[in-house]
């Protein structure tokens, strides 16, 4: 290890228990007693998710290995008795296989900084020294490490020693370890790769292909890259999942492996777009969060209780909308394709009655107890602001389209945002986009803010999709899975004849509500989520069944349904109803003249 003041090393001690050992070494610490403390959250996902809970044992000793009295002061901070030079050893529990926290078992290793590394309190801005090591065992001689912590020493994918110049940087390089694909590529001149975990098949040359393009339309938009040496793609492949979380320099993500291109396809397939527009949507928050971001967002400080902003919906918002725009753009996906997305977007946001109720300026501000802690009422009361931010941000570029006769649009905004605060680390204030946007722009947005993000109303996407030859047409459901976004292969005629309760429902051993809709039959009947729907006019009733069941009335007929509520059985009467036409898809108007010019200049500037 270098001679820095602090002094980490982190080793898989235990895989099968998955259980991390770490042991730091401060040397000159606080001479009234130094305190150590774990981060509350992750910046990227704003959810109080408490990572100390997870420190199984916790011990401090002096130089001479004595003894020190480690005294807990709240949740998450320590305080360690006067003395020349302090080791903290503490194990820590990693059982969370997701982006935002810390994950071993004998396949491989992940963790989060935030999860791992206390902080040293007074010591921030001090440069660290950090000892990656293998678990202990033949079984491990294969594996390797990726990340894009700087090295001291380390050979590129291997164990050993690695730095950062504060604990801000310690805790922005997730780790990742374990016998993983490599494949990799250039973008703006720096290297990058994808560093596959998990069981896959996967046409590498294909895939780093299509992330290239991604990438090099990412950095041409902002102008370059921002100072890093390389990027990485941290992606763990398993059976079902989907997410991803941005750093400085790399990103993590989980999908499912048969989203990741296989040997001989060439189409891209929902799965496979999904994964692009992940990798795009990451790596756009290089700038775009990263970088560009709220004032109100200053680490390490903030990181041990909730950091409240009314803006989430200009960074996550603007990002959804730029992600698919990506992909449009750089013609991985056919605007057809892109307009399939943009109409599935528009269907999630019509199906949450919580969109007149909550703005995306209030869902930003409650993101830590409300979005993030979502429950069985939450369609009915909150509205994402990732869906609807990606709507506004829309409806902001063809209004500023439109407004500036073509000259600007939100590309112009984005770059000013870059230049103006994320290039030279400032933060964007409360309430300052609506001016930021005029500047860029010349076009003002105050009132369209003021109707579409502090208040609740829906956007015109109809007309201003017009604007572009596009049609923006409503249709009704064609089945609980229908997700929007195509045009109907029923006719209205018939789809208004099937009867619809208003619910999402999980297996069990009959069908399970997990959500009761605002306004819809099985809410004016008295069911409620959580209930278990037993039976329908007598005939048994399952999560599979329950379509065909009810298929055989009409809407405005009533039927008797039984349901568990707990250990009790009861009885509704329900009135059925007709599915609304809260289901989106658009379609290319005008193939030539000026519509069909300002699509183009939209969708390929």
């Amino acid at each position: 290890m270098t001679m820095e003041r602090l002094q980490y090393r982190i080793r898989p001690a235990r895989p099968e228990a998955h259980l991390y050992r770490i042991v730091l070494t401060v040397t000159d610490p606080a001479p009234d007693g130094q305190l150590f403390s774990l981060p509350a959250w992750i910046p990227g996902s704003y959810m109080i998710r408490d990572f100390a809970r997870h420190i199984v044992g916790i011990a401090a000793r002096d130089a001479e290995g004595e003894p020190l009295r480690l005294e807990k002061l709240d949740k998450q901070t320590w305080r360690c008795e006067p003395a020349e030079q302090v080791t903290v050893e503490y194990e820590v529990y990693a059982w969370d296989l997701s982006v935002r926290g810390a994950h071993l078992d004998p396949t491989h290793a992940y963790f989060n900084g935030t999860s791992v590394f206390l902080r040293v309190h007074g010591f921030e801005e001090e440069p660290c020294a950090v000892e990656i090591l293998p678990p202990e065992g033949d079984q491990y001689w294969q594996w390797q490490v990726a990340t894009t912590l700087p090295s001291a020493g380390a050979e590129p994918y291997g164990f050993g020693h690695y730095r950062a110049d504060s604990y801000a940087e310690l805790i922005d390089h997730p780790v990742e370890m374990g016998s993983f694909t490599v494949i990799d590529f250039e973008a703006g001149g720096v290297p990058h790769a994808l560093v596959i975990t998990g069981r896959h098949e996967t046409d590498g040359d294909r895939l780093a292909e299509d992330v290239k393009r991604i990438c090099e339309h990412h950095i041409a938009f902002f102008g370059g890259l921002p100072p890093i040496e390389r990027y990485l793609f941290l992606v763990t492949a398993v059976g079902d999942g989907y997410g991803g979380l941005e750093h400085g320099s790399s990103c993590s993500l989980i999908c499912k492996r048969d989203d990741l291109p296989s040997p001989g396809r060439t189409e891209v397939n929902n799965g496979y777009r999904a994964f692009l527009g992940l990798c795009s949507h990451e790596y756009f928050h290089t700038w775009h969060v990263k970088r560009i971001r709220p004032a109100a967002f200053t680490f390490p400080d903030g990181l041990d209780r909730e950091v409240h902003t009314r803006l989430l919906w200009v960074f996550e918002g603007f990002t959804s909308y730029y992600d698919d725009l990506a992909l449009a753009r750089t013609e991985l996906i056919t605007p057809e394709s892109y307009l399939e997305l943009l109409g599935q977007n528009v269907t999630r946001v019509l199906r949450g009655a919580g969109r007149t109720r909550q703005s995306i300026a209030e869902s930003s501000f409650d993101a830590w107890t409300k979005f993030y802690k979502q429950d069985e009422n939450a369609p009915n009361a909150i509205v994402s602001y990732y869906a609807k931010g990606g709507l506004v941000a829309l409806t902001l570029d063809l209004h500023i389209r439109r407004e500036s006769g073509g000259t600007r649009s939100l590309d112009d905004v984005m770059r000013l945002l870059w230049e103006e605060f994320g290039s030279v680390g400032h933060g964007i204030p409360e309430g300052a986009m609506a001016e930021l946007i005029t500047q860029a722009t010349g076009v003002d947005v105050s009132a369209l803010l003021g109707r579409y993000v502090e208040g609740t109303e829906d956007p015109p996407l109809a007309e201003l999709l017009d604007f572009v030859g596009i049609d923006l047409r409503l249709r009704r459901p064609e089945s609980p899975s229908d997700k929007g976004g195509k045009p109907p292969s029923k006719g209205d005629a018939e789809l208004i004849r099937r009867p619809v309760l208003g619910i999402n429902t999980a297996a069990d051993f009959g069908a399970r509500l997990t959500v009761v809709h605002q306004g819809g039959a099985a809410q004016e009947a008295g069911l409620a989520a959580g209930d278990v729907l037993v039976a329908v006019d007598g005939i048994r009733a399952t999560h599979e069944n329950l379509e065909s069941l009810l298929g055989r009335y009409a809407p405005g007929a009533e039927v008797k349904i039984h349901a568990f509520r707990r250990d009790e059985l009861m009885e509704f009467a329900v009135t059925l109803k007709a599915p609304p036409e809260d289901t989106a898809w658009l379609a290319i108007r005008d193939e030539g003249g000026p519509a069909a010019e300002k699509r183009r200049r939209w969708l390929n500037p």
